[in-house]
């Protein structure tokens, strides 16, 4: 009984090869006939709703998965259930028909899904416009040339319009707009900042997550230069030199294991985070040393692989499911309908390839050896990138969301982000248990009945190459400034967080390392234990978990150890990756009397090694190898 409940539907697929990646395509395609409409032009995955309307929903449902499909054909491929996305097409856009998607309006979510169907005409025309009559076609080119004259949001939407032109140029359409075209690659150009980075909107927006790269941008950019070479080569040849530039920084937030780490919104995309590696493939860009095809070819199956072992992201007949590695509504954003995590369809790319391409005839190598036991600034992003000991994360400061987001401060504004551990979100308004505080300093002003964390980060900055320094502002009268400092060589599963504070009121902090697996060997939950063995451990000003997952603790070390560790039993189902988490926090008491107090965190983890493994053996060696405070910030310190 060990695996009842514990496999998916493509578990035993070894990905390795390019028959294997589009068995696993098949795999996520054959399940969505039994929720496709009559007529082929909807898909509908469940009853839970978004701010637009539900045929819209329905219509997501529809074209996400054609990424694949286009892929696959273009690829010279072969998929029995072709007709049902011929005859969408043919209906969807039938004017007259029951199953028709609805004219566009300005910033119509439907224009999101345009972005799939018109990259399908350019790369698999015989196969997904040919064989269209000519009235489908008709009424298929006035639908997709619909979006050419309304409003879209000024984001990495416009590339979804510049897709549909792009199928309307390929299909030899009068609706195809090259003015309109042309406008909104110019446009979208103004958003890039130097170095491969793009951020996701004008001056003024500091998002750049995974927009910037494999969701839109990066990976759009990328399609384009393969598809429009002939037409637009001055723009195509720029984009590649900017993905060579971004490749080298987006290849730190990527682990041995393939994983990704989890950042930002839209994370129910899942292994979308890998396309970009795919589409470097099917622009044919010429990698930057240390990539080789071999590199990439690792970097995006193995985070493929990944997947298709996490049984919580798949519905038993192999449907996704709305959440990250198991169903969670907590996390999503309004805008995911149950159709919505097919966008990570992008990252079967690599199938529009020939077995002859370098990606196909690699072998797959491991993670850059030059590239392990680093610790990179990121400047454009401003992170600061590690994987000293083997676990990769990213210290963070500086990026907020620039329009509403359900747990905007959760998604962007925590102190740091692991591929092993994930992040949290809040599951409620209350507790300090519904707070999912990791990687976060939460504050109170009334007994810890409710909690702030940071979300507006202000004057960000990397110093010197050595640590992230940033204000933030939660009261009126409360006014934070943090630094945080990355692991040493001396002292590889350690950072460093500082934090001083200024406040006109009384305070309660609750400050956590990162959220861990909480369950013991049993199944059941951790129980209190000092040394190897898995549980918890609270003492003084320390506080500590060991699971299979790995080993996470938070050690005060300022404010005269008046701050008391705790091994807190978060909420279910507010960290990502694990649903039962323990997260180890300091808790303090602060008086508001707008004097300095300077809170020091040191802040501990080690991930396990290998997929639902044990902890390194030996690591209690490494706890007591505490990090060393910088004598610049020491003296800051020392001067109150």
């Amino acid at each position: 009984m060990a695996n009842f409940a514990q496999t998916t539907p493509f578990f035993s697929n070894p990905l390795k090869t390019k028959d294997d990646l589009a068995k696993f395509l098949v795999g996520l395609l054959d399940p969505l006939a039994a929720h496709t409409s009559p007529g082929g032009a909807r898909i509908h995955l469940g009853h839970t709703a978004t701010h637009y309307d539900d045929i819209a929903a329905q219509l997501e449902g529809f074209s996400r998965p054609i990424w694949g499909l286009a892929s696959l054909l273009g690829g010279g491929g072969e998929y029995e259930g072709t007709k049902r996305w011929l005859d969408g097409f043919k209906n969807g856009t039938d004017p007259d028909g029951e199953e028709f998607w609805g004219n566009m309006k300005n910033k119509d979510q439907r224009m999101v899904e345009c972005s799939a169907i018109g990259f399908a005409i350019a790369v698999a025309k015989d196969k997904l416009w040919d064989p269209l009559s000519a009235e489908a076609k008709t009424n298929f080119e006035n639908w997709l040339g619909g979006m050419n004259d309304k409003e879209m949001p000024n984001t990495n939407w416009l590339w979804f319009r510049v897709f549909a032109n792009l199928g309307l140029s390929r299909a030899g359409s009068p609706r195809f707009d090259a003015k309109r075209m042309k406008a909104d690659m110019d446009h979208l150009d103004t958003f890039y900042i130097g170095d491969g980075w793009s951020r996701d909107g004008p001056e003024g927006v500091v998002q750049l997550d995974y927009y910037s790269s494999s969701f839109a941008i990066q990976f759009a950019q990328l399609a384009y230069s393969k598809l429009a070479q002939a037409e637009d080569p001055q723009r195509c040849e720029e984009y590649r030199n900017r993905a060579r530039k971004f490749a080298l920084d987006f290849v730190h937030y990527f682990d041995e294991e393939g994983r990704a780490i989890p950042f930002g919104r839209s994370l129910t995309y899942r292994f979308a985070m890998s396309s970009f590696w795919g589409a470097l493939a099917f622009a044919d860009v010429e990698l930057p040393a240390p990539l080789t095809w071999g590199v990439v070819k690792g970097l995006q199956l193995r985070n493929l692989r990944y997947w298709t072992k996490q049984p919580g992201a798949f519905y038993p007949d192999g449907t996704l499911t709305i959440g990250f590695t198991y169903p969670n509504q907590s996390m999503t954003e309004n805008y995911n309908s149950p159709g919505s995590p097919y966008w990570c369809c992008k990252s079967f790319v690599a199938l529009a390839l020939p077995e002859t391409h370098p990606f196909w005839m690699a072998e797959e190598e491991p993670y850059p050896l030059a590239l392990r036991e680093t610790v990179k600034p990121l400047y454009h992003p401003l992170h600061i990138a590690t994987n000293l000991g083997g676990h990769t994360y990213i210290l963070s400061s500086g990026q907020q969301c620039s329009y509403p987001v359900k747990q905007s401060a959760a998604k962007y504004g925590k102190l740091a982000y692991s591929s092993a551990f994930g992040y949290s979100v809040p599951v409620g308004n209350g507790t300090l248990e519904e707070l999912g505080g990791d990687s976060t300093l939460a504050l109170s002003d009334d007994d810890g009945e409710t909690w702030k964390c940071r979300r507006d980060t202000r004057e960000a900055r990397i110093e010197g190459g050595k640590w992230l320094r940033s204000m933030w502002y939660p009261w009126k009268d409360v006014e934070i400034e943090t630094w945080l400092v990355p692991p040493t060589k001396e002292a590889p599963w350690w950072h460093l967080r500082v934090h001083r504070i200024k406040s006109g009121r009384k305070l309660t902090s609750a400050e956590g390392g990162f959220a861990i697996y909480g369950q013991g060997e049993d199944g059941r939950a951790l129980e209190p234990s000092i040394g190897e063995a898995f549980g918890t451990y609270e003492h003084g000003g320390e506080g500590r978990a060991a699971s299979r997952a790995g080993v996470s603790g938070v050690v005060d070390f300022g404010n005269k150890g008046t701050r008391k560790g705790r091994a807190l039993r978060t909420d279910a189902n507010s960290n990502l990756i694990a649903a039962r988490a323990v997260l180890p926090t300091l808790m303090g008491e602060h008086e508001g009397d707008k004097k300095n107090i300077w809170l020091v965190t040191a802040v501990f983890a080690i991930p396990s090694v290998g997929y639902k493994s044990g902890t390194r053996s030996g690591w209690t060696a490494e706890w007591e190898k505490r990090p060393v405070v910088p004598e610049e910030i020491q003296a800051l310190i020392n001067q109150q």
